[in-house]
C-alpha cells in the first residue's frame, strides 16, 4: 500500500461569509448614530443658553435676577396681559398721604400687594422719587446725564446729553444703548406711581440742511425722541396710561439760555405732575367741565331793572362830593341795558 493511501486530508472551513455578515459595518452604523445624537444635544444647548441669554437680559433690565423668574408678578409689556412687577425700588414718603410707609430706606425692597400704586404729591415725595432715579442713574452709568428739580406742579426730571456722551445718535431718534437700558430700567418704578407724566423732546438750535416746512427739522425730532423715550418706558413696563401728554420744542426752551448749541440742551424731559396739575393739563385740552366765575358775586345773566335802579342809587349816594363821576352815572341811566 503506498503512502498516498494513508495520507490525512484536513479541510479547513472558510469563515469569509461570516465576518461579512458579522464584520464592521454596524460600527459605522453606532458612529453614525452617536454623531447625530451629539449634534442634537449640541442644538438643545445653544438653544438653551439663548434663552437664559434672553431672560437675563430681561430680568437685568427691570432691575431683578434670573433667581426671581416665576417667584411673582411680572413685567407689563407692550401689548401683552395686565400685570405688575415684584418690586425691585422702594419708594418711601413722609407723613401721611398715599405715599408708602415712612422709614423706607433707598435700596431696600418692600414688598406690595399686585397693582398696588402710590401718588406722589408733597414736595418730600417727590425728592425721594428723585433720590430713587438719582440711585438708577448712578447703577446705568449715567449719573452725569441726569438732572431733578422739584416744582410746584410736580418732579421735572432731565435726562440730557453731555459733551462726553450723547444720549441719541446724531440727528436721529434712536437712543444708544445705555439710554435705552436707563428708560427700560425706569419703567417699574413708573409702573407703580399713580401720577400722570409729560414726556417733552428737546433739541439744540442747529439747524438742518435744508429748510421748508415739509422737510425733517428740529420739530420732527423733538418730537420723535419724545416718542421713542415713551416706547421704551412702556418696553420696560410702565403702563400707556401714565403718559398724558407727548410733545416735541425743538429749540424753543433751551435749559442752557447763554449757549443755543449747549449739550445741555439735548435732552428729554420727564414731567411727573400732581394731580392738580395733571386735571388742570387735561381740561385744557379736553371738555370743559365746571365753570368758575371770574369775579366774586358777578353773575351770567343780567339782573332785573329794579335791581339795577338799587345799585345805582347806591353808587349815587356814595359819589356825592367826587368831581365827575355824577355826570358818568347820568350818561350810563340814559342807556338803560338790554334785557334778555
Amino acid at each position: 500500500m503506498s503512502k498516498l493511501d494513508h495520507a490525512t486530508i484536513v479541510k479547513r472551513a472558510s469563515r469569509r461569509h461570516d465576518e461579512e455578515a458579522h464584520g464592521g459595518a454596524w460600527k459605522v452604523a453606532f458612529a453614525d448614530f452617536v454623531l447625530a445624537l451629539m449634534c442634537l444635544f449640541m442644538v438643545l444647548w445653544v438653544l438653551a443658553a439663548r434663552d437664559k441669554e434672553e431672560l437675563s437680559g430681561l430680568m437685568s433690565a427691570s432691575g431683578g435676577h434670573v433667581v426671581n423668574e416665576g417667584r411673582g408678578p411680572r413685567v407689563e409689556t407692550v401689548g401683552g396681559p395686565r400685570g405688575s412687577l415684584i418690586e425691585r425700588f422702594p419708594m418711601p414718603a413722609r407723613g401721611s398721604g398715599g405715599g408708602p410707609m415712612a422709614g423706607e430706606q433707598v435700596g431696600e425692597v418692600q414688598p406690595r400687594e399686585p397693582g398696588q400704586r402710590v401718588r406722589y404729591e408733597t414736595p418730600a415725595q417727590l425728592q425721594d422719587l428723585a433720590e430713587l432715579l438719582k440711585l438708577m442713574s448712578e447703577q446705568a452709568g449715567l449719573q452725569a446725564n441726569l438732572q431733578t428739580i422739584v416744582t410746584p406742579y410736580g418732579l421735572r426730571i432731565m435726562l440730557h446729553d453731555t459733551d462726553r456722551e450723547g444720549m441719541f445718535q446724531l440727528g436721529s431718534a434712536t437712543p444708544g444703548a445705555k439710554f435705552k437700558d436707563m428708560l427700560r430700567r425706569m419703567g417699574p418704578l413708573f409702573a407703580k406711581i399713580e401720577n400722570s407724566m409729560l414726556i417733552v423732546g428737546h433739541t439744540d438750535a442747529r439747524p438742518y440742511a435744508g429748510a421748508g416746512p415739509h422737510t425733517a427739522s428740529n420739530w420732527t425730532l423733538s418730537s420723535e425722541r419724545a416718542a421713542a423715550a415713551r416706547a421704551h418706558l412702556m418696553d420696560g413696563g410702565m403702563p400707556a396710561r401714565n403718559v398724558l401728554q407727548v410733545v416735541g420744542m425743538a429749540d424753543r426752551a433751551p435749559f442752557e439760555t447763554g449757549d443755543a448749541h449747549a449739550s445741555v440742551n439735548r435732552r428729554i424731559e420727564l414731567l411727573v405732575l400732581t394731580e392738580g396739575q395733571s386735571g388742570a393739563i387735561a381740561a385744557m385740552f379736553g371738555a370743559p367741565t365746571d365753570q368758575h366765575p371770574l369775579v366774586p358775586g358777578v353773575q351770567t345773566e343780567m339782573p332785573s331793572l329794579d335791581v339795577l335802579a338799587a345799585l345805582r342809587a347806591s353808587l349815587l349816594k356814595a359819589s356825592q362830593g367826587i368831581p365827575g363821576l355824577q355826570q358818568v352815572m347820568d350818561r350810563g341811566a340814559s342807556h338803560p341795558p338790554v334785557t334778555p
